[in-house]
């Protein structure tokens, strides 16, 4: 196994630890300035979420300049960034953080975009590469968790709702980008 693909697999292995820090609670008090508290468990997961979700450049850019790209790589790659992403939505409507429909969305893109994948391999078409749009979609959709996971920090003090703002761009380029993606790849589901 190559090195691009090691640091995929690790992107795979940091999401059950972001679950870990999200959902179980410690017995350790709030780090409170003025208005604004986050909590340990907080910090950690959104350090860990930052350097999963780093790796997929870093993945991606080696796979391509040392010549590593793998059929493996080229499953795998997608596959963790939509387990690290979709973990990290349900987790935050589990804590009250963000509103179902909008990881319902993000959730059911991701679904329906994997499957056309599928199709394009059952016709024994190339593995469909993501779309600047698809790219916009997964970076909007990082900075909105992120937000979401530091409790809206530092736009709390300016009274700026970022976290909901970003969550509603993510939403919203993320069916765009579905759109995007279905059309650009129309041919596969000619019946």
């Amino acid at each position: 196994m190559n090195l691009a693909n090691r640091i995929t697999l690790a992107r795979i292995f940091l999401v059950p630890v972001i679950m870990f820090f999200l959902l179980v609670k410690l017995d350790l008090p709030p780090i409170k300035i003025e208005q604004f508290s986050i909590t340990y468990n907080q910090i950690i997961a959104v350090l860990i979420f930052i350097i999963a979700a780093s790796t997929d450049s870093l993945d991606g850019y080696i796979a391509r300049s040392r010549k590593m790209v793998t059929s493996l790589g080229m499953l795998l790659d997608p596959l963790a960034d939509k387990l690290l992403v979709s973990a990290v939505l349900i987790s935050l409507v589990d804590m009250g953080k963000l509103d179902a429909w909008i990881a319902i969305v993000i959730i059911s893109r991701e679904f329906a975009v994997t499957g056309l994948r599928m199709v394009g391999l059952q016709q024994n078409k190339p593995i469909i590469s993501a779309s600047l749009w698809g790219k916009w979609k997964t970076g909007i959709q990082i900075t909105a968790i992120i937000a979401l996971l530091i409790n809206n920090f530092p736009f709390t003090y300016i009274g700026l709702p970022f976290d909901v703002i970003a969550s509603w761009a993510a939403a919203i380029i993320t069916v765009y980008s579905g759109i995007d993606y279905f059309l650009k790849n129309k041919t596969l589901l000619d019946f």
